[in-house]
C-alpha cells in the first residue's frame, strides 16, 4: 500500500519536518551515546519525506530537486550532525536506480519510503554461480544501517574496474556495531557481514551505472549528488557553531576586569570572518546545484564545467565550513574546551565529514585536473 503524504511543493511534509527537528534536539545526546539513530526517528524522517525524495516517480517518489533536498539536510545538521548524515541517505535511491525494474518494483511494493544503507568497501571477491553470485565478506561504514530496509555491499566483478553492488533486505545482513569515532558518533556506520549468501543477478548493478528511469533527478550526476549530501552536514554544523559562539559573546567573565567576548576585537573580527566564509562557500555550493538542475530541466546536457563545479563546490563547502568551526573554537576561549560546550561536538563532527572519500583532498586534485583540461576521472563525474 502506498503511503499517503501531506507533501508541499518542496516535496516535504512541513509539520512532520518541524516535529523531526524537535525530536532530534531532545534526543541528540542519546544518539551519540548509543552510536546510532533509532528506527523510530528514521520513521519520522520517512514521514517528513526524506526517503521518497529520490525514489522513482513511477513508484511514488517525489523527485525533489537536489538543492531543495540539501537545504533540508543542512537544517537538520544545525540541530545534530549525525541525524543529518542519516537523513542525507534519502538521496541514496539514486544509487539503486540502476537495478533492474523487477527488483525495484519489489523494493517499492509497500511504498516509496524505503531506507537504503550500504558500505561497499573493501569489495569482496564473489563466486559466479548460475543466475547470480555467492557472496561472503565484511564491509565497512554502512551509515544508518540500523534503520535501513535495504543494504548494499560491494563485490569485485572480475575484469571490470567498478564495484558491483549487491542489494539485500536488511534482515539478511549481519550488522556489527563497531562504530567508534571522534565525531558523527550517532550515524551507526557499522560493519556489515554476509556468509555464503546467494544474490541473484537482478539484485546487483555496477556502482555508478546509469539509472533505468529518465526522471530529471536521475540525470543529475550521481557521485556529485552524494558528495553534496555529505557536505550539507558541514554547512549546518558551521551555522550552529556561529549561533553558539554568538550566544557565548555576552556570557560570564571568568576573571575580574576581563572583557566579555563581545567586547574583544579579535572575537568580533573572527565572528565576522566566520560569517563571510560560510556565506561565501554556501552560495557557491547552492549556485552550482541550482544551475545544474535548471540545465537538466531545460533538457540540456550538463557541461564538464558544471559537473566539475558540483564536486569542487561540495568539497570546498565541507572544508571551509570545518575551518569556520575551528576558527570559532579558537576565539571563544577556555569555555569552548569544556565537554558540555556544544562547539566540542560540532568540531568533532565537522572533521569526520572532511575525511570522507567523496570530500577528501584528492577530490581537489581531480577537480584541478579538470580545470586544467584533463578528462574527468571515472567516479568523479
Amino acid at each position: 500500500m502506498l503511503v499517503t503524504s501531506k507533501t508541499t511543493a518542496t516535496g516535504f511534509d512541513e509539520a512532520a519536518f518541524a516535529e523531526l527537528l524537535r525530536i532530534i534536539k531532545i534526543r541528540r545526546d542519546e544518539f551519540n551515546a548509543n552510536t546510532h539513530i533509532p528506527r523510530e526517528v528514521v520513521d519520522l524522517m520517512k514521514t517528513a519525506g526524506f526517503y521518497r525524495a529520490a525514489a522513482p516517480a513511477c513508484f511514488g517518489g517525489t523527485g525533489v530537486p537536489p538543492h531543495l533536498f540539501l537545504e533540508r539536510i543542512e537544517r537538520i545538521a544545525q540541530v545534530d550532525g549525525s541525524a543529518s548524515w542519516v537523513a542525507a541517505f534519502g538521496s541514496a535511491n539514486t544509487y539503486y536506480a540502476a537495478l533492474p525494474y523487477e527488483a525495484q518494483k519489489y523494493i517499492y511494493a509497500d511504498g516509496p519510503d524505503q531506507v537504503f544503507a550500504g558500505g561497499l568497501y573493501p569489495a569482496a571477491p564473489a563466486k559466479r554461480v548460475e543466475g547470480g553470485w555467492k557472496v561472503s565478506g565484511r564491509w565497512r561504514f554502512a551509515s544508518g544501517c540500523m534503520g535501513a530496509d535495504w543494504i548494499a555491499v560491494g563485490i569485485a566483478d572480475e575484469g571490470v574496474n567498478q564495484v558491483r553492488m549487491a542489494v539485500r533486505q536488511a534482515s539478511e545482513i549481519k550488522i556489527i556495531p563497531n562504530w567508534e569515532m571522534i565525531g558523527m558518533q550517532g550515524t551507526g556506520s557499522y560493519d556489515t557481514e554476509l556468509t555464503d549468501c546467494f544474490v541473484p543477478d537482478d539484485w546487483t548493478c555496477l556502482r555508478g551505472a546509469l539509472p533505468i528511469f529518465d526522471d530529471p533527478l536521475y540525470r543529475y550526476p550521481l557521485f556529485a549528488y552524494q558528495a553534496q549530501a555529505h557536505a550539507a552536514s558541514n554547512l549546518g554544523l558551521a551555522r550552529a557553531a556561529i549561533v553558539t559562539a554568538t550566544e557565548m559573546a555576552g556570557g560570564k567573565k571568568l576573571m575580574l576586569g576581563a572583557a566579555r567576548l563581545a567586547d574583544r576585537a579579535y572575537f568580533r573580527t573572527g565572528l565576522a570572518r566566520a560569517e563571510a566564509m560560510l556565506q561565501s562557500c554556501r552560495l557557491y555550493y547552492y549556485d552550482a546545484a541550482e544551475q545544474a538542475w535548471n540545465t537538466i530541466i531545460r533538457g540540456d546536457e550538463l557541461s564538464v564545467a558544471q559537473r566539475n563545479a558540483l564536486r569542487l563546490s561540495a568539497t570546498h563547502a565541507a572544508h571551509t565550513a570545518a575551518k569556520v568551526i575551528q576558527l570559532l573554537y579558537r576565539i571563544t576561549g577556555m569555555a569552548a574546551a569544556e565537554k558540555s560546550n556544544r562547539l566540542q561536538q560540532l568540531l568533532r563532527d565537522s572533521l569526520v565529514v572532511t575525511q570522507h572519500a567523496a570530500l577528501s583532498e584528492v577530490t581537489l586534485e581531480l577537480s584541478g585536473g579538470a580545470l586544467a583540461g584533463e578528462k574527468l576521472a571515472l567516479g568523479f563525474l
